[in-house]
C-alpha cells in the first residue's frame, strides 16, 4: 500500500553514545573529512593520528588540534588513550592494518572496501570475534537517514515486489590520479563500484547470477564495468561505473505498486522521490547537500554499538561486507581484475 507519509528515518539515542577517543590510521583526504565530520557534529574525541611519515601526521593533527601525532601505526596502537582506530589507508592496506589493530584488542573501523576480497574480509571477522572487538565497514551511506528512510520502505512493502534496480556511478579522473596505480588497487570497483554492489545487496541480497563485462586502460587498471545481477526474489540489478566520464550516478528501485528515484549521487545525502505505479501520487524526500559532514552517522553508530556491546553492526554487518565483495570477487574474476597482493 502506498504510504501517506514517509517514514522517519531511526537515528541512535544520543544518551545510548559513549563518547569514545579515537585516533587515525592515513591521513589523506577521505580522513580530513572523517575528522571534520567528527569534530563538528558528533560528541566524539580525536586524539591521535599516525602516518608513516611523522610529518605528514603533525601537519594533520595541527589542522586538526590533535595531541598526539605519531609515526606509524605500531606508534598509535601502544596508545592506552585511544578506544577506536578509523583506518583511511590506501584500500591494499585495509586488510593488513586493520588486523592489526584487532590485534593490539582495540576496536576498528575501516574504510570501505572492507578488505581487497571477501577471503580477507572474513579473516577480519574471525580476528574481531576472537579479540571481542568491535570490527565495522566505513560504508557511510548504510548509516544515513536517506537509506534509513529507503530501508523503511522496503520492508514496509511500499513498493511492492521490487524487480530492478538500476544504478550508476561515473566520474572523470585525470590520469594521474591514484585510481589509475595497479600498485593501489586501482580501477573503479573498489572506489565506485562498491557502492553499486553495496546497495544492489541492500536492496535485494546476494545476487544468486552475475554477468560481468569490463574494459581496461594502459597500466593494467580496469577502467570501466558494466554488470547484471539476478537475486533470489527475481529482481534484476543493472549497474555501471567507469572512470572516462562523469555520468548522473543516479538510481532507480522499481516496484510493482512503487517506484524510488534517487538523485545523483545516488549514496550520496540528496534527493529522491517514492512515485506510485499509476502516477497519481508522489512522495519527495529533501536533505541538504551537506555530504561528507553525514559521516557522523557512522562515528556515532560505531560508538552506539561500543556502548551496546556488540562486535558486529546491525545496521551494517560484517557478513554483509562479506556478501558485498564476494560479488565484487566474481565481477573481477569475469572481467580480469587481479589486485597485486592477490598474486602473491
Amino acid at each position: 500500500m502506498f504510504p501517506s507519509t514517509l517514514p522517519v528515518p531511526r537515528l541512535p539515542d544520543a544518551k545510548q553514545i559513549p563518547v569514545l577517543r579515537w585516533g587515525i590510521v592515513g591521513p589523506g583526504w577521505i580522513a580530513d573529512h572523517f575528522a571534520h565530520a567528527l569534530r563538528n557534529h558528533t560528541d566524539q574525541q580525536l586524539v591521535a593520528v599516525s602516518s608513516r611519515s611523522r610529518d605528514k601526521a603533525q601537519r594533520f593533527a595541527d589542522k586538526w588540534s590533535i595531541a598526539h601525532a605519531c609515526g606509524g601505526i605500531d606508534e598509535l596502537l601502544a596508545r592506552d588513550d585511544v578506544d577506536a582506530i578509523y583506518i583511511a589507508t590506501p584500500h591494499n592496506h585495509h586488510f593488513p592494518d586493520g588486523l592489526r589493530v584487532i590485534e593490539a584488542g582495540k576496536n576498528v573501523l575501516i574504510e570501505k572496501p572492507l578488505a581487497l576480497n571477501a577471503d580477507q574480509a572474513k579473516q577480519l571477522k574471525h580476528a574481531a570475534a576472537a579479540r571481542n572487538v568491535l570490527c565495522m565497514e566505513a560504508m557511510w551511506c548504510d548509516f544515513a537517514p536517506k537509506y534509513d528512510v529507503i530501508r523503511q520502505l522496503l520492508d514496509d512493502g511500499a513498493l511492492g515486489d521490487v524487480h530492478t534496480l538500476i544504478a550508476d556511478h561515473g566520474e572523470f579522473f585525470t590520469p594521474d590520479h591514484r585510481i589509475f596505480n595497479q600498485e593501489l588497487a586501482g580501477g573503479p570497483m573498489l572506489d565506485l563500484g562498491s557502492y553499486l554492489v553495496g546497495f544492489s545487496v541492500f536492496v535485494g541480497g546476494a545476487p544468486t547470477s552475475i554477468v560481468a563485462k569490463g574494459q581496461d586502460v594502459a597500466g593494467g587498471v580496469n577502467g570501466q564495468t558494466s554488470m547484471l545481477f539476478t537475486h533470489a526474489q527475481g529482481m534484476h540489478s543493472v549497474l555501471h561505473t567507469t572512470l572516462f566520464s562523469n555520468t548522473p550516478g543516479t538510481a532507480v528501485i522499481a516496484g510493482r505498486g512503487a517506484s524510488i528515484v534517487m538523485d545523483g549521487q545516488f549514496y550520496a545525502p540528496g534527493h529522491f522521490r517514492l512515485t506510485s505505479s499509476d502516477g497519481s501520487r508522489t512522495l519527495h524526500w529533501e536533505e541538504p547537500n551537506n555530504r561528507y559532514d553525514q559521516l557522523c552517522h557512522e562515528i556515532n553508530h560505531f560508538a552506539w554499538c561500543i556502548g551496546q556491546n556488540r562486535i558486529d553492526s546491525p545496521r551494517h554487518s560484517l557478513d554483509t561486507a562479506i556478501l558485498t565483495l564476494s560479488a565484487m570477487d566474481e565481477v573481477r574474476k569475469q572481467t580480469g581484475i587481479v589486485f597485486n597482493e592477490e598474486l602473491l
